[in-house]
């Protein structure tokens, strides 16, 4: 589970500062008004969606000023929760000329000690010397007691399961092999060839028909039927990779039921498509990366299975030797140590580092079996208590 704490970092008034804090009470004042003002003429009830539509601020980031309409928002859900108890409970309804400014993890930035807080296009971001890791979300608020202003940073952490580790494994997610689960002795590596097949087919697809559809006329039948079928056939491939993505993830979950696995440990990547600029091919490839997915299907299917599921940071986990724990950049798909000359594949690299660093200790080399490939197959059985029945290797000796 979760545990959040807080680093504060006590700031001088300036007038950025109060600019800032200005932009953030302007804002806040202006969805007061209009919000209340609605309710008064038409005894309608805005939704938090569309005032983040139509109240912004030019002096802040998108998501700053998303998060002023939600602070408003949150303050009415609360009042509405007190006054069923409290009939004499009032609303939100004072206008602010200061308010707090929250910054989320796309306007953060961390570069070389410096913390990089964006307000914006054409705004000039709000730089601290940070000497910490970057943070999960930033607030920046006036201290009354020493009368300045003062930056919240709030960091999230993972509390270790106390259990025995023979329960819990870990899940490294990747492009390549969309799924990489170790249980401290046993690593299974996911093949997806046949997953970035489908979804190359899928962009060839995509570009000839678009190419087709760019040369007909606008609002001609051909080009209307052309639409038609650009989107019955991306319906198919998107139903290809769903079947993909389910019988995989089916199939690792009931591996992990039979072995008693009780917490499956994943590896945290939302973040990884933050400024990239790797190249038109590994862009489309990576944005194209359905982790998200892979990662809903585990979790909920983990859940009936009756196995918890945690999220975990994966920084430096595909680089940290599993001998000697020194750090090496791996090539491709294979990683040697050059300390100890210790061999490896990466991804069993990355799955055995992330289960031991939500277990807090050192992974036992000696005892690890040589990894595993599942390939994908769609004629085999999804549960795996009733494919060893029938006889059917679903694991086979890894290689691609």
């Amino acid at each position: 589970m979760p545990n959040y704490f807080v680093r504060k970092l006590k700031l001088e008034k300036t007038p950025q500062l109060d600019s800032l804090a200005r932009a953030a009470g302007e804002l806040y004042s202006r969805t007061l008004v209009s919000f209340w003002r609605t309710v008064r003429k038409k005894d309608i009830w805005l939704s938090g969606y569309i005032m983040e539509r139509w109240h912004t601020s030019s002096s802040l980031h998108a998501h700053s000023s998303d998060a002023v309409t939600q602070s408003f928002y949150g303050s009415l859900k609360s009042w509405r929760t007190r006054r069923k108890t409290d009939p004499h409970s009032k609303p939100p309804k004072r206008r602010r000329w200061y308010f707090k400014v929250t910054w989320k993890k796309a306007a953060i930035k961390l570069k070389n000690g410096k913390l990089f807080l964006s307000n914006g296009r054409g705004n000039k971001s709000l730089v601290v010397d940070w000497r910490w890791k970057k943070p999960k979300t930033v607030e920046l608020g006036w201290n009354k007691a020493s009368q300045c202003y003062e930056l919240r940073a709030c960091y999230s952490d993972t509390i270790p399961n106390t259990g025995e580790a023979k329960g819990v494994a870990a899940a490294d997610l990747g492009e390549i092999h969309p799924m990489v689960i170790a249980d401290g002795v046993n690593t299974d590596i996911f093949n997806g060839r046949y997953l970035r097949s489908v979804r190359r087919y899928q962009n060839k697809v995509k570009g000839k028909l678009a190419k087709l559809i760019d040369k007909k006329k606008r609002g001609s039948k051909r080009r209307k039927r052309l639409i038609r079928s650009k989107q019955k056939q991306l319906a198919k491939f998107n139903n290809q990779i769903k079947d993909i993505e389910h019988k995989l993830t089916s199939r690792a979950v009931s591996m992990l039921k039979l072995r008693g696995i009780q917490t499956l440990v994943i590896g945290d990547v939302r973040d990884i498509r933050d400024d990239l600029d790797d190249g038109k091919k590994n862009n489309q490839k990576l944005h194209q990366w359905s982790f998200g997915s892979i990662r809903h299907k585990l979790e909920y299917k983990c859940a009936r299975a009756g196995i918890k599921t945690t999220l975990i940071t994966e920084e430096y986990t595909s680089q940290e030797c599993l001998c000697c724990r020194t750090r090496n950049k791996p090539k491709k798909r294979n990683y040697l140590c050059n300390s100890c000359h210790a061999k490896f594949h990466r991804d069993q690299v990355g799955s055995n580092n992330i289960r031991a660093k939500y277990l807090g200790e050192v992974p036992v080399v000696g005892i690890m079996a040589v990894p595993s490939g599942v390939r994908y197959h769609s004629h085999l059985q999804c549960n795996l208590s009733e494919a060893i029945l029938l006889g059917n290797p679903l694991a086979s000796s890894y290689g691609e």
